[in-house]
């Protein structure tokens, strides 16, 4: 895709099932990648990939519900690494819990990590944009938070936030150059939805009925998720922003 190339691209997550898989697909296209999580052996095994095929990239580890922490980590990522020129924030965690059996540190635990890690992430990134008037910001959501998800009604809610979120900015920042565009995955085989299911108490029953759902006939795999990531991060979605898409093989078809 055009305008990847020699770009500094921090990927939140970077050490999971869509994050690595966004991460080789975005140092492939010959972009600068940080590779940004919170489990550090995941993440300089990502970097390790990347440099093994011939790209660059490094790996920060920090907790992104800390503000201040994640401050830091922007400052020295932008003076040892270079300014910043896309952020995806991909970041995510989620169990499967109906919402009268959830109790408030739950709720705490899920809106730190699937909002609050996003916010303060975005604001010190987006301030070093805003004032180079450039910048791409693609957020990982949810079709949870598009139309719902039993199970997932706190983590709905805060996926939901994101996409307010991103289009707000979206308003807000048109005129700096810089866009802001969601990626909601379908139901997709990772790491965390194995832990969801887990959860649910009838795992099997459910990975049955999440299949049989999709009309295309299976649940996503990670690699199905960089293509519309890189390409909302790209030149050619230069005039597109405060949009969202589902990658979902027809689980949801949100007009």
């Amino acid at each position: 895709m055009r305008g990847l190339k020699g770009k500094v691209v921090v990927v939140t997550g970077g050490g999971g099932g869509i994050g690595s898989s966004t991460c080789l697909r975005f140092a492939g296209e010959g972009a600068r990648v940080v590779v940004c999580d919170i489990n550090a052996s995941a993440a300089q095994e990502v970097v390790k990939r990347i440099e093994a095929a011939g790209g660059e990239a490094v790996m920060v580890s920090v907790d992104l519900t800390d503000f201040a922490a994640t401050g830091a980590a922007i400052q020295e990522i932008e003076s040892d690494f270079g300014p910043i020129d896309v952020l995806v924030n991909n970041a995510g965690w989620d169990l499967f819990v109906p919402f009268l059996k959830s109790e408030p540190d739950f709720w705490t635990k899920l809106i730190d990590i699937n909002l609050r890690a996003v916010l303060n992430i975005t604001h010190p990134v987006l301030a070093a944009m805003a004032g180079r008037k450039s910048g791409r910001v693609v957020s990982i959501a949810s079709d949870a938070g598009r139309v719902g998800s039993s199970g997932e009604a706190v983590y709905a809610a805060c996926k939901a936030g994101i996409i307010a979120f991103s289009k707000t900015l979206a308003r807000e920042h048109a005129r700096h150059g810089i866009t802001f565009n969601v990626v909601c995955p379908g139901v997709t085989a990772t790491g965390m939805l194995e832990n969801f299911m887990d959860a649910s108490g009838n795992k099997e029953k459910l990975r049955d009925a999440f299949t049989k759902a999709v009309p295309m006939g299976r649940m996503g795999q990670p690699d199905d998720l960089p293509g519309a990531i890189l390409f909302f991060s790209s030149d050619d979605a230069a005039f597109i922003t405060g949009q969202v898409i589902s990658v979902s093989g027809g689980l949801t078809m949100h007009g």
